[in-house]
């Protein structure tokens, strides 16, 4: 067979996915990216960037683009340095992690649910994540970020074990009874968390309360550095499940079927995902939603369908920003503005959900 018999039997053998697609072969590397996706992401990531300029260069005291640079390149008198790289620059880093954790875990729980609802926040993970927080910091009286990000692991896994056992009928966890039920025992937890601040001195209660909020004030590298390093480790597991999480999209007879361990890969998954729950928790306080919208809002701008991680992130990370900035620019704490945000999402989504399903 002659090279050109090679490369047109290589060109008749693609197959059409129905879409423009960017595809990249480098020796036993390959990869392969919607062209609409490849845009997207492209746009998403300029944004997020350009946020994290914003966020350093506004506040009480504003700079400019050239005193931003001046300080990040270390030539800046020592008060924009402090401002910029001490202050700033630590909390705009800090948004765009937690964005991308609560957006990846969105992700994860949406696919596994195969639920537009089945966020985190929706199905009482984040609450039990906030309920093992408040447990350290109230019981035990450690606000380390270590002892909380610990103790916020712990109680999302208890309530994710718990969630999916009162949603297993006949071996298999229905999504629906899932959001059901994880919509119950959040409430239940949030009741219990109200509960513990009757039982602890008024200005414990009052720390606690403010934690709830959800804010990035007074974060900085002592905490940002642990968060990035655990956030790395957890992309890593979830690029390695992703394909066995999006075959679960079909059901796990189907999922079986090409050789996936559906229960394990099912309970890995849960894992990694109230991890990155607890991974922003535990610094930050509960901020609502952004898991929520960021994948959704991804999947209508790629107009993709499965598990979307590239673009889940960069939007969970660009509103994240964005809400912080619009929050320090009203004065309230970031979970306020996002809960808000998302309420208002919330409601649009079920209206959305309720038309589709009256057209069916």
């Amino acid at each position: 067979m002659t090279a050109s018999d090679a490369l047109t039997a290589d060109a008749g053998a693609r197959t059409d996915f129905g879409y423009r697609v960017l595809i990249f072969r480098r020796g036993r590397l390959s990869g392969r990216w919607g062209r609409r996706s490849a845009i997207v992401g492209t746009v998403l990531g300029v944004t997020a960037l350009s946020l994290t300029i914003v966020a350093v260069s506004v506040g009480t005291y504003p700079l400019s683009l050239a005193q931003v640079a001046s300080a990040l390149i270390g030539t800046a008198d020592a008060q924009t340095t402090l401002l910029v790289t001490g202050w700033r620059l630590p909390r705009a880093l800090f948004a765009l992690a937690c964005g991308v954790a609560l957006a990846l875990s969105g992700a994860i729980f949406q696919s596994l649910t195969r639920n537009p609802l089945g966020s985190p926040d929706i199905i009482g993970f984040s609450s039990g994540s906030y309920t093992g927080a408040v447990v350290m910091m109230l019981g035990f009286g450690s606000t380390r970020y270590l002892d909380v990000a610990a103790a916020s692991l712990v109680g999302g896994c208890a309530t994710a074990v718990l969630v999916y056992a009162l949603a297993t009928r006949n071996g298999s966890a229905q999504p629906f009874r899932l959001i059901i039920m994880g919509i119950g025992v959040g409430a239940l937890l949030s009741s219990l968390n109200s509960a513990l601040m009757l039982f602890v001195d008024v200005d414990t209660a009052m720390l606690a309360a403010v934690w709830a909020a959800g804010s990035l004030n007074g974060l900085g590298y002592e905490q940002l550095v642990p968060l990035s390093g655990v956030l790395a480790i957890l992309v890593v597991a979830l690029a390695v499940l992703a394909p066995s999480i999006g075959q679960l999209e079909s059901g796990d007879d189907a999922a079986r079927g090409v050789g996936v361990r559906a229960n394990a890969v099912r309970s890995a998954s849960v894992v990694v995902g109230v991890a990155l729950t607890a991974l922003v928790t535990a610094a930050t306080g509960p901020i609502s939603f952004v898991a929520l919208a960021a994948p959704q809002i991804a999947r209508r701008l790629t107009r993709s369908t499965g598990l979307n991680l590239t673009s889940s992130a960069l939007v969970g990370a660009s509103v994240l920003l964005a809400s912080d900035i619009l929050a320090q620019r009203l004065g309230f704490p970031v979970g306020v503005v996002t809960a808000a945000l998302g309420g208002a999402y919330l409601a649009w989504l079920l209206a959305t959900e309720l038309r589709r399903t009256q057209r069916i």
